[in-house]
């Protein structure tokens, strides 16, 4: 995460509604909505209890009304096709209170956590997207009940584009190897978005193109160029192989780090359309982007992401939980001549983190799609099954455990902490004493978010 920024919230702060809060109420409707097929409530119909007719649907405020707009919330008691209205007004809630349109960034974010909000906006977008159906023919009447999802994403799209130019991507440069590759995964999101958006669009209404089309050469160059920035994190000289978290620190080989460079890498395989743009660097330097344009589906990237996921596997950074830890330092040894340190991660750090859980699910799903191997899911539902495990939910029995916690636990009234959670329940370790940074209030957000990826069908076989 960089550059050691975070903000603690002051304990009685904790209950405010705040955009962090948002941004998790965000991705558990979004890993809700992530497994909705076609919504029949899309089509317009005659007595439907379509979302995009309720009087209290984000849709109906005015476009243009990008600040304190007063928030709704979906009725309770109605059918489940208010999983994805309530997700329309989370979106709302986190793009008209905290985005700032003409600065074209969440203020009160830092860089990473930015990056982050804006893969959650992509992702969420695509949800929506997937499930409109594009291919009804309007009658009298119903073509402006067809135009309203379109609105919706259109308006979020430009929030997109927005963000584009409102990233510090050049302080960014120079941030840690985590930081940039967020960066890597935000961007490859919207492509995703943008890519998929414009197929079911352009091939249900038969339109020559979608305006969302133009950005990909955008987005694509500043993915490549902070894969190519991040890539000089790997560093074999030490511990056989692994990213190192920070370029400035020092070295410690983390999970989060290996992970985003496992799933950024596979995820530029798949969905990296290409580049062809030289900018920023006239010529190649050893630790700049390369010059050279780079076409779709490029070995290196595959490459890249087979090695680093066999390293993590053989890192022995998972505890006696199946958990993975936060990482690896490397002690200092004066007695040796070669550097004065050792070459082994040799100090672990125990702490354990919901996100460090997450991120490498979507780059098993992607390593399965790019090389059809079934080793890769069957690592990814351990993990999954290790997570839940770690909450309290027994999955053999299908029981919460449910006993008090020991007498000299700051906590005792909660029950007995199971290393990700207690009585079934996700929970950071900060949590419950309301003591989280910005950083672990993103974490379980992200964590679903990719949950939700490795969980989305899969096609027919391996790509």
């Amino acid at each position: 995460m960089g550059k050691l920024r975070s903000l603690a919230l002051n304990p009685p702060s904790r209950w405010h509604f705040q955009w962090r809060d948002a941004v998790i109420l965000l991705l558990v409707i979004l890993t809700c909505a992530s497994y909705w097929t076609s919504i029949p409530a899309f089509a317009p119909k005659i007595g439907s209890d379509d979302l995009f007719t309720n009087a209290n649907s984000a849709l109906q405020q005015d476009d243009g009304a990008e600040h304190g707009t007063n928030v709704t919330i979906a009725p309770e008691g109605t059918k489940d096709g208010n999983i994805m209205d309530s997700l329309i007004n989370a979106v709302d809630v986190m793009q008209s209170n905290y985005f700032q349109v003409w600065a074209g960034l969440w203020p009160t974010a830092i860089d990473w956590t930015s990056a982050v909000i804006a893969t959650h906006i992509a992702a969420a977008m695509s949800t929506v997207s997937s499930s409109t159906n594009y291919a009804i023919q309007p009658g009298p009447g119903d073509y402006a009940l067809l135009q309203k999802p379109e609105s919706l994403i259109n308006r979020f799209m430009s929030h997109l584009i927005g963000f584009y130019f409102g990233q510090d991507a050049l302080t960014l440069r120079s941030e840690a190897y985590d930081d940039m590759l967020w960066v890597v995964l935000g961007w490859l999101e919207s492509i995703k978005f943008v890519d998929s958006h414009s197929t079911e669009l352009l091939y249900a209404q038969g339109l020559p193109s979608w305006y969302g089309e133009e950005w990909v050469p955008g987005f694509a160059h500043r993915a490549r160029i902070f894969w190519d920035l991040a890539s000089g994190g790997w560093d074999a000289s030490a511990c056989g192989g692994g990213m190192v978290w920070s370029p400035y620190l020092q070295p410690y080989k983390n999970a989060i780090t290996n992970e985003l460079f496992i799933t950024a890498s596979i995820a530029m395989y798949l969905h990296f359309p290409g580049d062809d743009n030289t900018s920023p660097f006239r010529a190649r330097e050893a630790s700049g982007p390369s010059r050279v344009p780079i076409g779709k589906k490029d070995p290196k990237f595959l490459d890249a992401a087979i090695v680093a996921y066999e390293w993590l596997a053989s890192s022995n950074m998972r505890n006696s939980k199946g958990l993975f830890i936060d990482g690896f330092h490397i002690s200092h040894n004066r007695h040796e001549h070669a550097g004065g340190r050792h070459k082994e991660c040799n100090i672990r750090n125990e702490m354990v983190y919901t996100y460090n859980q997450g991120v490498v699910l979507s780059g098993q799903r992607g390593l399965w799609e790019a090389t059809g191997s079934r080793e890769y899911l069957e690592d990814g539902h351990t993990l999954i099954s290790s997570v839940i495990n770690a909450t309290g939910f027994n999955l053999a029995s299908q029981t919460v455990h449910t006993s008090a916690s020991p007498t000299n636990s700051s906590l005792p009234r909660l029950g007995t902490w199971h290393g990700l959670g207690r009585h079934g329940i996700l929970e950071e370790a900060c949590d419950a004493h309301g003591t989280c940074s910005q950083d672990a209030q993103t974490f379980k957000g992200i964590f679903f978010h990719h949950f939700a990826q490795f969980c989305q069908p899969l096609p027919a076989r391996g790509t």
